[in-house]
């Protein structure tokens, strides 16, 4: 479950868009990440699962990955709603962003039990593409760093041709 994040992204993605197992609001099986602003930076949080397990006392590598995934994307779509004028408590429908490259460097074992914290850095590489540099905390500890290239979802994008 994710807490800490009032005012997501994810909570103005277009209904259509909002299915993503990792931070689909509307995905009933899926982590349900909230990625929203914290200062200059972005931040999930998000608590692992008993499930969430690879061996006993650690988290899945896999999870990591997926949040690290799910907050670039996010963050991507944060920035440009924010260039565009609007924070997600505004209530305006975002941008959405798909992932182009997802790069993830796990650094420390990654106990179980306790609360993760992933802290985005945006940086804006084309009015339509991000790269978002991200640390995954477990307390104080970084578990993992990674970097999405985030690109914004083309207007044809799950449409039939």
């Amino acid at each position: 479950m994710s807490t800490d994040v009032k005012y997501a992204i994810q909570d103005v993605y277009p209904d259509d868009f909002s299915w993503c197992y990792g931070c689909g609001r509307l995905n009933e099986k899926g982590h349900h990440f909230r990625t929203g602003w914290g200062g200059d930076k972005t931040v999930t949080i998000y608590t692992p699962k008993a499930e969430h397990t690879a061996i006993p006392g650690f988290v899945y590598g896999g999870l990591l990955a997926s949040l690290i995934d799910c907050h670039g994307t996010g963050s991507a779509s944060l920035a440009l709603h924010k260039k565009n004028g609007y924070m997600p408590e505004d209530g305006v429908e975002a941008p959405r962003f798909v992932t182009a490259s997802l790069q993830v460097n796990y650094k420390k074992p990654t106990p179980q039990g306790h609360s993760l914290k992933a802290v985005g850095t945006i940086e804006e590489l084309h009015p339509k593409k991000y790269k978002v540099h991200i640390e995954v905390f477990s307390g104080e500890i970084c578990c993992a760093t990674g970097e999405v290239v985030a690109v914004k979802m083309p207007e044809s994008f799950g449409q039939s041709s």
